[in-house]
């Protein structure tokens, strides 16, 4: 049996993990990801199914201490104002079900940047000097982690369990967190398990680390769940096979592996087949999930209704 990585981690931690655990290559646990109050998806699926996720995907970015609002265009600040109170549905959400919390973090740059600063291209913030004791980088790196942590206290008081997954897509040098490679992220990804775990101990927290470079992995004693971003170039049958033998080959075989996000829904007659041990997918949100830009309604409903995938 998997136990958590953090030797203090909360009884509802403890049985998300086993759980998760059990369902791989059993089944797997459907996920939609949402970044606004309506959470216009989820209507969408259950509109479109009867059913609903069982994983549900929250939004930070707009709680990010350090949003530059005098220099962003009208789609950044849509994005921002759109994702407002996210969390307290979220908090709201996890109390009333029994379903699975997870958050994504576009990390707005915790100094400098313009628009949407979480892209590298958009600030010049270094994260290689955060490392670097005494830097204006790493001051302004606690104090943007020191913010969030507040945050995530309310989840772990009210006895909530969270898939937490920051420094997301580190193996792309899109984000500013990734674009010095990595090994870079990999120390961010620990300073911040450090901090959460031992000043705040935030035991309610499940690991989650996404990238698939061998190089910048934290090693076992750090990561719950082993996770990958897949977004295929055209839409194609798949139980995602291949994503799944990368990803552990990069990373490890001992831990739960997962879809954390993706465009195209996972075929489930191959899934059922093939058993390959993803133990949830997240679907992306707005045109990933609504309309049929990228999945059929058809789609939708041969995944929400089959009896290999697990709904709220």
């Amino acid at each position: 049996m998997q136990l958590p990585v953090n030797q203090n981690a909360s009884a509802e931690a403890k049985k998300l993990l086993q759980y998760l655990e059990e369902v791989a290559g059993k089944g797997i646990i459907s996920g939609q990801h949402t970044q606004t109050v309506p959470m216009e998806e989820i209507a969408y699926i259950r509109e479109k199914t009867g059913k609903e996720p069982k994983l549900r995907g929250f939004e930070l970015l707009s709680y990010s201490p350090n949003i530059n609002y005098e220099d962003a265009d009208e789609a950044c600040l849509t994005e921002i104002y759109e994702n407002r109170n996210t969390l307290e549905e979220a908090l709201k959400w996890g109390r009333e079900t029994d379903g699975i919390v997870t958050f994504s973090f576009h990390w707005y740059s915790p100094l400098g940047g313009r628009d949407k600063s979480f892209y590298a291209k958009n600030t010049d913030f270094d994260p290689e000097k955060v490392l670097i004791e005494g830097t204006k980088e790493r001051e302004a790196f606690y104090a943007d982690m020191r913010a969030i942590a507040k945050l995530l206290l309310p989840f772990c008081e009210q006895h909530i369990p969270v898939l937490w997954r920051p420094f997301h897509e580190s193996d792309g040098t899109w984000f500013w967190w990734g674009s010095k490679g990595p090994k870079v992220a990999c120390e961010l990804y620990k300073l911040m398990y450090a901090l959460y775990v031992d000043e705040y101990h935030l035991d309610n927290l499940l690991w989650v680390w996404n990238c698939r470079s061998p190089e910048g992995y934290p090693g076992d004693e750090y990561v719950d769940i082993i996770s990958v971003d897949v977004y295929l170039p055209e839409y194609k049958k798949t139980d995602y096979r291949e994503e799944y033998e990368q990803l552990v080959q990069a990373t490890t075989r001992n831990k739960v592996a997962a879809l954390a996000e993706i465009g195209y829904l996972p075929d489930p007659e191959m899934m059922s087949k093939s058993r390959v041990p993803f133990a949830y997918y997240m679907t992306w949100s707005k045109e990933f999930c609504i309309g049929e830009q990228y999945n059929t309604v058809e789609a939708l409903r041969e995944v929400y209704r089959h009896p290999y995938v697990i709904t709220l």
